[in-house]
Formats: structure tokens, C-alpha cells, sequence
């Protein structure tokens, strides 16, 4: 589940991070989930990249408000989850985020370095349910377009703790305001 809190974070303030500009390059290159079976329980948009059924990581739920987001709000995240083992310091978040076709982020980042943004530690330990709320920012200068981000969650020997993947569309409202629609069956 405390991973949860990272793919959650990163899938949802990748936005936040593409609206600045931020470009990075690896060789990883992760594809979402295109048949919109895979849903995350909960009030959200995240599916699943594969069957989890293998995942380490089992989400119970994901909530977001307001789901769908609005740019210059602050998006609040509540999840919760088991971890069905242990897990080490070496494992990594492949995250990806791409604007329309084009990769805007592509980065790989140490788990155990990014869980003490959200008050945790390695080793992160199994059959505990945890839950978590998170706040994020989002920022107002979200362009408008079409969004797609995958953040893939990977132990020290690289089994699956959980593969995350959501798309969001950034519309101009009548206002000049951007608002966003989320897009299921990815």
C-alpha cells in the first residue's frame, strides 16, 4: 500500500510536473492498459496496467476529489491497500507521461529514497492494510490537451508491486478556465 501512495502521487502530480516543462529520458518505455478492464476500485480514473493478480501490492480503493481534477485546486487522495510481501530498498517507479503522442517524462526513481516524502521507510513491510490521504497541488497553468501517464512499480528483482495508468484531457472551459475529463478505457 505504501506504494500505492508513491504510483498515486506520481500519476497524479505528473500533470503538475508537465505543466512545467520538465523533460527526462531513459530506456524504459512502459505502455498503458488500452482495454479499460483493469479498473482501480474506488473514485478514480487509474487502471491497472495488467491483471494484478500477481501484483505485490492488492489496492482496495483509490479516491480523488474532485474526480475528475481541476487545474488550479488541490486534488485530495485517500487509498488504501496490502502488501502481500516485503519489500527492499532497490526497488524503482518507472514513471512515463506523455502529452497527445509525445513523451514529455520518462524517468526512473528509488522507491525507498521518494517513501519519505509520505512519512515512511524501507523496508516497507506484508500483510499490514494501510491507508493514507494525500494532498496535491495542481498547478493553473495545466495546457490544455490530452494526458497519459503510467508510473510502474518494480521490487529490487523486478517483480510487479503494482503498474498504474490514467489518462486526463485538460479542456479551456468557456471561462478560460481548464478543466479535465478523464478518459476510461485507456
Amino acid at each position: 500500500m505504501k506504494f500505492l501512495a508513491l504510483a498515486t502521487t506520481a500519476l497524479l502530480s505528473a500533470t503538475n510536473v508537465a505543466a512545467r516543462s520538465s523533460l527526462f529520458s531513459t530506456n524504459t518505455d512502459i505502455a498503458p492498459n488500452t482495454d479499460g478492464s483493469l479498473s482501480v476500485p474506488g473514485d478514480n480514473p487509474l487502471q491497472h496496467c495488467q491483471d494484478p493478480k500477481d501484483d505485490i501490492l492488492t489496492i482496495e480503493s483509490v479516491d480523488l476529489s474532485p474526480n475528475p481534477p481541476k487545474a488550479g485546486t488541490t486534488l485530495s487522495v485517500s487509498a488504501k491497500g496490502i502488501l502481500h510481501k516485503d519489500v527492499e530498498a532497490g526497488a524503482q517507479i518507472h514513471l512515463q507521461v506523455k502529452y497527445g503522442l509525445i513523451t514529455i517524462i520518462r524517468q526512473t526513481a528509488d522507491l525507498c529514497d521518494t517513501v519519505g516524502k509520505v512519512d515512511l521507510e524501507c523496508p516497507l513491510h506484508k500483510d499490514k492494510e494501510t491507508k493514507l490521504a494525500k494532498e496535491v497541488d495542481l498547478p493553473k497553468e495545466i495546457p490544455p490537451g490530452k494526458y497519459t501517464v503510467v508510473a510502474d512499480v518494480v521490487s529490487k528483482g523486478g517483480d510487479t508491486i503494482t503498474c498504474l495508468t490514467a489518462q486526463v484531457e485538460f479542456k479551456r472551459g468557456g471561462s478560460g478556465a481548464v478543466e479535465a475529463v478523464w478518459k476510461q478505457g485507456l
